[in-house]
């Protein structure tokens, strides 16, 4: 067994985790990141980076070159329901540098970061790295066990971080009450080959008894065909044929590459869930992002509000950390902040989930937008307002510098 001590241990490197890691490394704290993979190259996540992030990546001197690795500026975003597009979001009308959601492979913005963060002493990620159970001693979390490549690690610090995602098995141990709030749906993910010539798609489409979602990614798209909760494996057990011959039908255009799809592996489940927990921290211990509060792909916001974590976890606890004067007021400092943005941000995506998704994958004629949404296409002004909760969020972030 190898025994470690440091200031700070992160389980999960994710957005949260790394983010974290980095500023808080960047502030003069020692932390070990901890990821169970030897890379970040895992498909199908959030590749999403809001003009809220980029703002943050410029505070930090760092925009122009995180802007020139390859991704796609999306300025506008529209849905169609039925035969009726509705242009629902306008990022040009936000006050920000950066009018604009970047789709970018998460592999690489979290290459990037950790890139980044190897610069400084005091930062140190640890790959193929577990952490498997919390160490507490008296009430107080004082370290995590963790499998390594090559043996047990024992890992001593003044905190722990769980960021290790929506099914964070620190967080379980610990003991922390979560509160399912609840999602109608699942989503199976999907990469569609995009023609030379393709025009420009919606968001997605409403289509009767189902959601079809597409990403801009190039080359392809990032397809999410969205299904009543538990529905996944019914939909599965029939014929994929007819599956990708109806959805055919309802989109021809995207017949020919649907037909490139071989089988219902091709076909990648995301079990949707939205919770959070009423307390984020315990003595020694604090969760953030999908560990404290597990979003609904709604808006795709669940990176941001990660990311928006991080930076004040650095913010708030870099100089007691630093200090050694860590206490629990500060964690319960660090949540009182970010609990509000948490909760109206999961309020307004469970909105749209009871008035929009769930009556789109309960319909089986005819499916035509709400009334109210026919404002945004009548009035471009409101437009301004999803582009605020997507692009910036309830309670944007900034650098200490």
């Amino acid at each position: 067994m190898e025994h470690l001590t440091t200031t700070c241990v992160i389980s999960g490197g994710g957005p949260a985790g790394l983010m974290a890691g980095f500023l808080l490394a960047r502030a003069g704290v020692e932390v070990v990141v901890l990821e169970k993979h030897k890379d970040f190259l895992r498909d199908f996540r959030g590749d999403t980076i809001h003009p809220s992030t980029i703002q943050v990546m410029d505070e930090l001197g760092l925009a122009d070159a995180f802007l020139a690795l390859p991704h796609n500026k999306v300025p506008k975003l529209s849905m169609m329901f039925g035969e009726t597009p509705i242009p629902m979001v306008d990022f040009a009308r936000l006050k920000t540098q950066f009018p604009f959601i970047a789709m970018m492979p998460q592999w690489d913005f979290l290459d990037f970061i950790a890139e980044r963060a190897r610069n400084f002493p005091t930062f140190k990620l640890l790959v193929e790295t577990e952490a498997t159970s919390l160490i507490e001693e008296g009430g107080r979390i004082v370290g995590v066990m963790a499998n390594g490549p090559e043996e047990t690690l024992e890992i001593r610090s003044d905190l722990v971080i769980a960021a290790d995602g929506r099914d964070s098995g620190l967080r379980d141990q610990s003991g922390l009450e979560v509160q399912d709030i609840g999602a109608p749906m699942d989503v199976l993910w999907f990469n569609l080959p995009k023609p030379v010539d393709a025009p420009a798609e919606p968001l997605g489409y409403m289509l009767p008894g189902k959601i079809l979602i597409l990403i801009d990614r190039g080359d392809y798209w990032q397809a999410g065909y969205v299904v009543p909760k538990g529905m996944a494996v019914e939909l599965k057990s029939g014929s994929f044929d007819g599956f990708r011959a109806q959805l055919g039908r309802e989109i021809p255009h995207l017949t020919q590459p649907l037909n490139q799809l071989g089988g219902w592996d091709d076909l990648k489940l995301l079990n949707v869930q939205v919770n959070r927990l009423d307390t984020w921290w315990r003595k020694g211990l604090l969760c953030i992002g999908d560990a404290a509060h597990a979003m609904s792909p709604v808006g795709g916001v669940g990176i941001n509000l990660a990311i928006q974590d991080a930076v004040a976890t650095a913010n708030m606890l870099a100089a007691p950390l630093r200090n050694g004067t860590l206490t629990t007021e500060d964690l319960a400092a660090l949540q009182a902040r970010r609990e509000r943005p948490a909760r109206l941000t999961q309020n307004m995506q469970v909105f749209v989930q009871k008035r929009i998704i769930t009556a789109a994958l309960a319909a089986r004629g005819k499916v035509s937008p709400p009334l109210p949404l026919y404002l945004f296409k009548w009035f471009p002004f409101l437009r301004a307002i999803p582009a605020r909760f997507i692009g910036l969020g309830v309670l944007p972030e900034h650098v200490d510098q």
